[in-house]
């Protein structure tokens, strides 16, 4: 059996990808009208959206920060941490959005 890896700069770029997905969705605007909007929304969705889009800004600080380290300290190791990191922050983003509807 063969173990297979993921070059880093692979790794380095998803994350980078990951990052700006989750920038236009939260300081964009993106995430409002694709919550709050459509099959009749609550008037108070977008105030229900923001401690959902402030907590994704806590998981993405950490992942920004690894994301850093591994890039500033040539930790190569970190670079799947920071992946998952920003995955992680674009599903709170996901279901916390979808819960508030």
């Amino acid at each position: 059996m063969t173990r297979t890896s993921v070059p880093p700069a692979i790794l380095a770029a998803v994350s980078l990808l990951l990052a700006t997905l989750w920038g236009f969705a939260v300081f964009g605007g993106w995430s409002r009208p694709a919550f709050c909007a459509g099959l009749e929304p609550s008037p108070d969705c977008a105030d229900r959206l923001a401690p959902v889009a402030s907590l994704s800004e806590l998981v993405a600080l950490v992942a920004a920060g690894t994301m850093g380290f591994a890039w500033f300290a040539r930790r190569e190791s970190l670079y799947g941490v920071a992946v998952a990191a920003w995955i992680a922050a674009l599903a709170v983003l996901l279901f916390g959005g979808l819960a508030v509807r």
